[in-house]
């Protein structure tokens, strides 16, 4: 019985069709996302041999996320989220359709490439707010949090099998039918949502524009518990996010052998994975902002160990925890954005949440990088873990309420 509590919970599957069918629609969705991820940097690496040119898809990715994200999420607030979201959806699988014909005719210029795959992050800017209420409006509060889990176990499985199958479809299809499998993705996500209730917001609806933004801000600059789980995913990637040093701590500690520094990013996903497919225990505690903060604390403990560590296999083991506190502490800031928010509100909250987890890592990247520069990868890596734990350990005592329980998430003991 303790084995089985500590497994993911399924209850929202066996008890929305719904929520099952949505979750099916994108989890097929986000395989195919990252299989263009991949195929967009192939194709632009190989047009090109230039890492600026590859380094530009990064910001043609994030830009329009940052840039029209916020006014996204007012534009979702005023309407029927359901309708904006199949809009998002269709709008992703043309340019993804765009991207199979010059994938499968050739001889198109790279800023082509690169305009197709910032109007689709524009597209995905606008949808990511939208979807961002389903799961508080489909399941009772207390499957929330096993809801918000299951997302995240299907996105880290797609995270680990999405590149290795590109890879081989690369070898063998070809650029454009990588690009066209993506397109007709797209198909399942819009088939799940489809069956969706209208989903009008509920409460008054956002003012226009600039107004409405505004609006936004203010709740989350009021609301403390909201603002800290911000602000603790914040002090995680910006102070500690490793992904840049993992090169140089490779090259200074484990003999620059490819094969490991290959397995270190795995390994963060793995633990991903692990810790969403056993995360049953803690979805059901009712305690997400306790849950986050200690492994918000965790995340930064594991890469002070990682930079510490001479062993490969010794910092493999800690990558994969640090990836396991990563999960956990994801599936619980969503919680509490998503349990704490009026629905009013959603659609704005949901888009600045993505953005701090958009921007957080590429400034925990440009951070790590610039520190490693004046000193080494093992000293960036030990400070920015050393920063995020005292970082958290001061939010958990500005924001007490974070440590208590949140009432209605908590789900009963059965006999």
């Amino acid at each position: 019985m303790r084995l089985r509590r500590s497994l993911i919970d399924v209850t929202p599957l066996r008890t929305s069709p719904v929520f099952r069918r949505l979750l099916l629609g994108r989890t097929v969705s986000v395989l195919g996302g990252f299989m263009t991820m991949v195929t967009v940097m192939y194709q632009v690496w190989d047009m090109t041999r230039s890492t600026a040119w590859t380094g530009a898809v990064g910001l043609a990715q994030a830009l329009p996320l940052v840039v029209f994200g916020l006014f996204a999420g007012a534009w979702v607030d005023r309407t029927d989220r359901r309708r904006v979201y199949l809009a998002a959806t269709v709008g992703q699988a043309a340019c993804s359709l765009l991207l199979a014909v010059q994938g499968f005719t050739g001889h198109v210029p790279v800023v082509v490439v690169l305009a197709l795959v910032a109007v689709q992050s524009s597209f995905g800017a606008l949808g990511a707010p939208a979807a961002g209420v389903f799961v508080p409006r489909l399941l009772p509060p207390e499957q929330v949090p096993a809801g918000l889990a299951l997302n995240a176990v299907t996105g880290q499985t797609m995270m680990l099998l999405g590149p290795a199958l590109a890879g081989v479809l690369l070898g063998r299809l070809g650029i454009g039918a990588c690009y066209l499998l993506d397109a007709l993705s797209f198909g399942l996500a819009f088939y799940g949502a489809f069956g969706l209730p209208a989903l009008p917001p509920e409460g008054e609806p956002s003012r226009a524009g600039v107004r409405g933004v505004l609006d936004g801000l203010r709740f989350l600059a009021g609301h403390r518990v909201v603002r800290g789980a911000l602000i603790t995913d914040l002090a995680a990637t910006v102070l500690s996010f490793p992904a840049s040093l993992f090169p140089l701590v490779n090259a200074e500690r484990f003999g620059d052998d490819p094969r490991t520094l290959g397995l270190f990013l795995s390994a963060l996903a793995v633990g991903g994975v692990t810790a969403s497919a056993l995360s049953g225990s803690l979805t059901r505690l009712g305690r997400p902002g306790a849950v986050m903060l200690c492994a918000s604390g965790t995340w930064g403990a594991a890469l002070v160990l990682f930079g510490l560590a001479t062993d490969p296999w010794a910092g493999l083991a800690l990558l994969v925890l640090a990836g396991a506190a990563d999960a956990t502490a994801v599936v619980s800031r969503s919680t509490i954005v998503q349990t704490r928010t009026p629905d009013a509100l959603l659609g704005r909250v949901t888009a600045a949440e993505q953005i701090v987890g958009q921007a957080g890592p590429s400034l925990g990247n440009a951070r790590g990088g610039l520190v490693a520069g004046f000193s080494s990868g093992a000293t960036a890596l030990v400070s920015g873990g050393l920063m995020c734990v005292l970082a958290v350990a001061a939010v958990a005592t500005a924001t007490p309420e974070l440590r208590e329980r949140a009432e209605g998430l908590a789900v009963p003991e059965t006999p």
